[in-house]
């Protein structure tokens, strides 16, 4: 294997270890949150009504995998997106899903028209 391939496969599995990452319906929201402004976990608790040990484990994994960075201020620790990217990536599968629904809509009215 040349360096360039081992070099493409090294990119390939971070892409879908990135994907796995935002697999979890639970971080998508956190990150759809912190989208907004940075946050602590107590305002991330108030905001999701998700427990705050819950939100601790997903800001944990993504904090590990480089996708939300941390400020200390006092004894909080605020929560951001580490690479506005990340949010271009979310907004641009979303945009594609609500196409897909749309587009699924679209058919199942047609199908509706066809059956009567």
């Amino acid at each position: 294997m040349s360096q360039d391939s081992d070099l493409e496969m090294k990119i390939y599995e971070k892409h879908a270890a990135l994907c796995q990452t935002l697999a979890s319906p639970v971080r998508l929201r956190i990150l759809y949150s912190l989208m907004e402004e940075e946050r602590s976990v107590n305002e991330l608790v108030r905001l999701l009504g998700i427990p705050q040990a819950n939100i601790s484990q997903h800001l944990a994994i993504l904090r590990e995998r480089g996708v939300v960075a941390t400020r200390r201020e006092g004894v909080n620790i605020y929560y951001k997106i580490a690479n506005p990217r990340i949010t271009k990536a979310c907004s641009l599968i979303r945009e594609v899903l609500f196409e897909q629904m749309a587009t699924t809509g679209q058919m199942a009215k047609q199908y509706e028209k066809l059956a009567k």
